[in-house]
C-alpha cells in the first residue's frame, strides 16, 4: 500500500463526506492525534493518527493562509 504524504495546513479528502455535504478538511494539528477542520461548516474533529490514515482518501492541496 502506498504511503500517503500530508502535512500541516494541507486540505485532504476523506472517504466519507461530513454531514454538511463537504468532503474537504484542513489539517490544523498533527501529532499522535490529528485535528482537522471542515472547510464547509468549520466543525473541528480530532482522531487518532492511525484512524485518520485509514479514513483519508487523498491530499487535495495546501493552504498557507492559516499561518
Amino acid at each position: 500500500m502506498a504511503e500517503k504524504n500530508y502535512d500541516l495546513n494541507d486540505i485532504v479528502e476523506m472517504k466519507k463526506p461530513h454531514p454538511c455535504k463537504t468532503n474537504a478538511w484542513k489539517l490544523i494539528r498533527m501529532g499522535a492525534d490529528i485535528r482537522m477542520k471542515c472547510q464547509g461548516c468549520g466543525q473541528s474533529v480530532m482522531m487518532p493518527r492511525r484512524e485518520f490514515e485509514k479514513k483519508m482518501k487523498k491530499v487535495i492541496g495546501h493552504d498557507d493562509q492559516g499561518k
